[in-house]
């Protein structure tokens, strides 16, 4: 048992030789995690890779607002016969409940009693423990997430961060060095040590630290507001989607310079805007696209609403509808 819950430590210096091509955000996750995953594995036989990826995808490396508050890293709703805590947040519909730990360890163990007791996921444990794409796609296809991406976002996660080395015995394939799994706590001890406010130095000292985003809604659809420095590409890495999903999602044809306070989707916006917001007067400097995204509304539903020449764009004092 002991050995199949060991982690290389040579895993997170080959991650710091790539500390500046990847989202330090998912790096300190990986970091903090990986221990518990590997352990999951040993015990109930889901690749430590699936497990830390969708850890990854669907708390936002830890960041949303349902794992700060409820240490719910896995998006696991209440479902009948749950009996523990609860908490309600907008998902696919208005207040779901979902459920509520004390500690992120049980999260992750819930997630994999979640799995082994239902039987529309029975056929992912006849797959190979190293076989994170079969699983991907299985998970998918059992019906764990509506997302069409689903498989596809976890599948670049582990093949980003070389995961699925955590997935033969929890080791590097071809290292030979090897170390102890290191607690939660005292990982959760060691990262707060060095500290200052909401940054640190990099693994490599060299670029500051990442800071994730904080997640809102604007009618209805997931959004951030951009910080220097960041781009449609970096933005769309953390919160594991593609480039060219996010562009879509923000209707913008290329990756064209973010600024600090531009308002980035992570969904599709919607064809109407909310409905205190039925209107609106153009202003000097206004444009059909800062508009579009000001309200969550898709441009192309914009112009149609109101019959407009996309050659012309809006004009100063026109009267828009929303919805």
């Amino acid at each position: 048992m002991k050995k199949s819950l060991v982690i290389l430590g040579s895993l997170f210096l080959v991650m710091t030789a790539y500390a500046q091509q990847k989202n330090q955000a998912y790096l300190d996750y990986i970091e903090k995690y990986s221990s518990i995953a590997v352990s999951e594995q040993a015990k109930f036989g889901i690749p430590a890779s699936i497990t830390l990826a969708q850890g990854l995808l669907e708390s936002g490396a830890g960041q949303s607002e349902l794992a700060r508050k409820s240490n719910n890293h896995f998006g696991i709703k209440c479902h009948t016969g749950w009996t523990g805590e609860r908490t309600y947040h907008d998902d696919d519909a208005r207040q779901e409940c979902f459920r509520k730990y004390q500690h992120v360890s049980e999260s992750y163990d819930d997630h994999s009693l979640f799995l082994t007791s239902r039987s529309r996921y029975a056929d992912l444990f006849k797959l190979k423990p190293t076989d994170y794409k079969g699983w991907a796609h299985g998970l998918k296809k059992a019906g764990y997430a509506t997302d069409p991406n689903y498989a596809n976002k976890l599948i670049k996660i582990i093949e980003d961060y070389d995961l699925h080395q955590l997935d033969v015995k929890g080791k590097i394939a071809g290292s030979g060095v090897s170390q102890p799994a290191v607690s939660t706590e005292k990982q959760e001890k060691t990262s707060k040590k060095g500290k200052s406010g909401s940054q640190r130095e990099s693994v490599m000292g060299e670029i500051p630290a990442y800071t994730p985003h904080p997640v809102a809604r604007l009618n209805g659809v997931k959004c951030v507001i951009a910080e220097s420095g960041d781009s449609y590409s970096s933005i769309a890495s953390e919160f594991g989607i593609t480039e060219k999903e996010i562009l879509r999602f923000n209707d913008v044809t290329k990756a064209v310079p973010l600024q600090k306070g531009d308002r980035v989707y992570l969904g599709m916006k919607k064809n109407r805007a909310s409905k205190q917001n039925a209107s609106y007067t153009v202003k000097e400097g206004d444009s059909a696209h800062a508009i579009s995204q000001r309200y969550g509304i898709r441009l192309k539903k914009l112009y149609d609403l109101n019959e407009m020449n996309y050659s012309k764009g809006v004009q100063v004092g026109q009267r828009l509808r929303l919805r």
